[in-house]
């Protein structure tokens, strides 16, 4: 599974950034590793300088094998909150689409 990192020009991207992104979605998803091929992992600051409750946000879109994407989106007021919020959406979303999967 591939996990990539995009960040707007407000919050800045690093390696440790990326390693910490990849270490959510890895530990949210790594059971369900074998049906995701990419993970894209979008991070903004809805509010810029402004500041502001919850205006962090982070877009998390899963390519599954054999199915469309699913993405989720959650607003928090820390960068790490957003991450491990939107890991923990996008896990129960793919176990939801695996269980529809493996029903039919």
């Amino acid at each position: 599974m591939q996990v990539q990192t995009h960040t707007d020009r407000i919050i800045q991207g690093s390696a440790a950034l990326s390693a910490e992104v990849e270490a959510a979605v890895v530990h949210a998803l790594g059971r369900l590793a074998d049906h995701i091929t990419r993970v894209e992992v979008h991070l903004g600051d809805e509010n810029g300088d402004k500041g502001g409750a919850d205006d962090k946000r982070c877009v998390m879109e899963a390519r599954i094998e054999g199915r469309p994407p699913a993405a989720v989106t959650h607003h928090a007021a820390t960068v790490e909150q957003t991450i491990l919020g939107a890991a923990d959406k996008l896990a129960r979303s793919i176990e939801t689409t695996i269980e529809k999967m493996r029903a039919f």
